[in-house]
């Protein structure tokens, strides 16, 4: 299968190497991945939530950014959809420890798929959020476009991913590169002109910048409190 392919058994092939890759990993993940995961405690700071606002992560994982966010907006109701089901266990286990399963939810499904988030019974969301997701989704353009699809007139799409390490030595960059590729993340060359692209496309605003010298990305795109889905 092309790792273009958005057919429903590229799908499942994916969720099985997902589940192959973590199923150990997930039990340690966020112990080790904060040490260079950077940039994703940005995203939440800068989540500036309304009253009663709704947030959609695609490629939740274990649940650590929406865990996080739920604590500091105590009035928001926060969805997470990841392809694992592995990684769901876990991040069902986590949002129990932390007392807040009546605030936090769950779903298996394909990020790229707009149809993912179908059962938590909304059109659409004020904040949607990708945390070094994009780099491991093989059809990550069709996951930004889903998540757009998603997003509420005023809303905001936030994305932290691996940058391409432009201020940092070519031997760091190769090496992490390699590194990286074990786990089957591909850091996307084309990530910020598909933004660009992608909130030209909906009459919206980029704000992107770079992250430690090129290390990391942050980007994101703010939707006119005027525009609607159905005009598109």
């Amino acid at each position: 299968m092309s790792i273009t392919d958005k057919s429903p058994e590229a799908a499942a092939e994916t969720a099985r190497l997902m589940d192959a890759v973590y199923r150990n990993q997930r039990h340690f993940y966020d112990l080790t991945r904060k040490y260079y995961l950077l940039g994703r405690d940005r995203l939440i700071d800068r989540l500036d939530l309304p009253g009663g606002a709704t947030v959609l992560e695609l490629g939740c994982g274990t649940g650590r950014n929406l865990i996080a966010a739920a604590k500091r907006y105590p009035d928001a109701r926060f969805f997470g959809v990841d392809i694992s089901e592995h990684m769901l266990e876990t991040a069902r286990h986590n949002v129990a420890r932390a007392g807040l399963s009546d605030r936090i939810f769950f779903r298996q499904g394909d990020a790229a798929d707009p149809s993912a988030a179908d059962a938590f019974g909304l059109e659409t969301f004020d904040r949607v959020i990708y945390s070094y997701t994009l780099s491991m989704i093989p059809v990550w353009r069709e996951a930004l476009k889903a998540g757009m699809a998603r997003l509420a007139p005023d809303g905001r799409l936030s994305v932290v991913d691996f940058g391409q390490q432009e201020g940092m030595p070519g031997l760091f960059k190769t090496l992490l590169f390699l590194w990286l590729s074990k786990f089957h993340v591909s850091p996307r060359a084309d990530l910020k002109r598909e933004l660009g692209q992608l909130s030209a496309a909906n009459g919206a605003i980029l704000e992107a910048t770079d992250l430690y010298r090129g290390y990391a990305w942050y980007a994101e795109i703010s939707r006119p409190a005027g525009y609607s889905p159905a005009t598109k």
